[in-house]
C-alpha cells in the first residue's frame, strides 16, 4: 500500500513514517505540510492512502479530502485531529474520509485504523464514537445544520484563509483566482454566515476546526 503523509508538524510526519515503514506491504511515497500540497502530491504520486492532519495552514484536511477525492475517488483518507467534536467528525466523514483518529492516541491507534481502512472499512477513535452517536440522534446539540453546510468548498477555503490573516491578493494567489473573484467570494461567504467582522469569523473558524490557529 502506497501512503502519503501530510502534517504541518515535522515530528509527527517522522513518527508516522518510522511506524509505517516497519509494516509489511506499506510504502511511504511522499510527505507534505499543508492541504494544498496534499492535493498536489496526491495527483502526482497516486497514493492508495493519504494520512492527513485536519488543522493545517492554507487548506485544512477536510477541504483537502474533498478535493483529493474529486479527482481520485478510490483513494482512502485517514484524518488526524485534536478535535473530538461530533459535528467536526461528521464533516470529515461527509467529505469522504474513511477514518478519524485523535492525535492524543495517534501511535496507539494508527495501525488499527490502517488495517480497518485497508480492508474497506472505517475507523473512529473509541473516545469519539459515543460523541458521534449522541450527535447523530440529536442529544448533544440544538439540531440545526452547521453553518458550514451552507458554504461551497471554495467559500470554506476562504473562511480559513481570511481567519489566518491572508489578504485578498494572497487568497487569490493561493486559490489561483483573480483578486476580484476572491473578494466577491469573501463577501458572499461573510453574508451567508451572518458575520460582519474578521474577528467574528476567526472565532467561528477556530471553533469549527477550519483553521490551525488557536485561541
Amino acid at each position: 500500500m502506497r501512503i502519503l503523509i501530510v502534517d504541518d508538524h515535522g515530528i509527527v510526519r517522522e513518527g508516522l513514517k518510522s511506524l509505517l515503514q516497519n509494516q509489511s506491504g506499506v510504502e511511504v511515497v511522499g510527505e507534505g505540510q499543508d492541504g494544498q500540497i496534499a492535493v498536489e502530491l496526491a495527483e502526482q504520486l497516486s497514493p492508495d492512502m493519504v494520512i492527513m492532519d485536519m488543522s493545517m495552514p492554507n487548506l485544512n484536511g477536510i477541504e483537502a479530502t474533498r478535493l483529493i477525492l474529486q479527482h481520485r475517488p478510490n483513494t482512502k483518507v485517514i484524518i488526524l485531529s485534536m478535535h473530538p467534536d461530533g459535528h467536526i467528525v461528521k464533516e470529515a466523514l461527509a467529505a469522504g474520509a474513511s477514518a478519524y483518529v485523535l492525535k492524543s492516541n495517534l501511535f496507539d491507534e494508527m495501525l488499527r485504523a490502517l488495517e480497518a481502512v485497508a480492508e474497506g472499512g472505517r475507523y473512529l477513535s473509541p473516545r469519539i464514537t459515543d460523541v458521534v452517536i449522541d450527535d447523530y440522534v440529536g442529544k448533544s446539540a440544538e439540531g440545526e445544520p452547521a453553518k458550514t453546510s451552507k458554504l461551497t468548498s471554495r467559500e470554506r477555503q476562504i473562511v480559513q484563509l481570511v481567519a489566518e490573516g491572508k489578504t485578498i491578493k494572497e487568497i487569490a494567489l493561493i486559490l489561483h483566482i483573480s483578486p476580484k473573484t476572491a473578494d466577491s467570494n469573501r463577501r458572499q461567504m461573510m453574508s451567508k454566515l451572518g458575520f460582519s467582522s474578521v474577528p467574528e469569523l476567526t472565532k467561528y473558524a477556530i471553533r469549527e476546526g477550519l483553521t490551525s490557529l488557536e485561541f
